[in-house]
């Protein structure tokens, strides 16, 4: 993993709050790996689009998936693309509707859009597949070609990107702290539920380890 921190940039630097700012590399890191979902903004013929899907790092690099036959994911090859990943943590309840706020962890990251090759494609979409659940990938049946070449992987280095998090309690005007009102915050985890087997699953075919000891991160 680089040491260096992240590039600080006009479109990496904050404005307003920047003291939620960061450019550690290793707290960028934590926050891509603890979630698999991101939001891929990109541009076609002058209008915005903006994409959920599922990502992975491998390295100093940030990695995608898509459909080969999407118009949109054709249209970002080599062009530049925003990128936001988010964990929400709390709901902040203030003495105001003003200073009510949220508690999470996001990286945005810019960068343009590398198609990789099919060579690299099977490598990374198995460590896609093991980093939603590790040890996945080696029960499966084989990937096969017409698989590989159905799925599209982008990837853009995380270098122009910034940390931006919000921690702790609510931050009234002094006066209100005068109010009879109930303030603080509301903690958001996600949490794993109980697997439910597949209504087709053979008869007799055991819950693997690795679906019962899953924990999301």
């Amino acid at each position: 993993m680089s040491e260096k921190d992240l590039l600080i940039t006009d479109k990496t630097k904050l404005v307003r709050t920047p003291e939620r700012a960061s450019f550690d590399r290793k707290s960028a890191y934590e926050i891509i790996d603890d979630t698999p979902m991101c939001h891929v903004s990109y541009l076609i013929n002058g209008e915005p689009y903006i994409t959920p899907t599922l990502q992975w790092r491998f390295g100093d690099d940030f990695y995608w998936h898509g459909s080969s036959a999407s118009r949109f994911l054709r249209s970002i090859v080599d062009n530049p693309v925003a990128i936001n990943v988010m964990i929400l943590d709390g709901l902040v309840l203030a003495r105001s509707g003003m200073h009510h706020s949220a508690n999470y962890r996001s990286v945005t990251l810019f960068g343009k859009a590398r198609k990789i090759d099919e060579e690299e494609k099977e490598i990374q979409l198995e460590r896609f597949v093991d980093n939603l659940l590790p040890g996945r990938w080696n029960s499966l049946r084989k990937i096969n070609n017409q698989e590989v070449k159905a799925t599209t992987v982008f990837t853009i280095p995380i270098d122009e990107a910034s940390v931006k998090i919000r921690t702790g309690g609510p931050q009234d005007d002094d006066e209100d702290y005068q109010l009879p009102i109930w303030a603080g915050v509301i903690p958001i985890k996600q949490v794993t539920g109980s697997p439910i087997p597949d209504e087709r699953n053979l008869p007799g075919v055991a819950i693997p380890n690795h679906v019962n000891d899953y924990k999301f991160r």
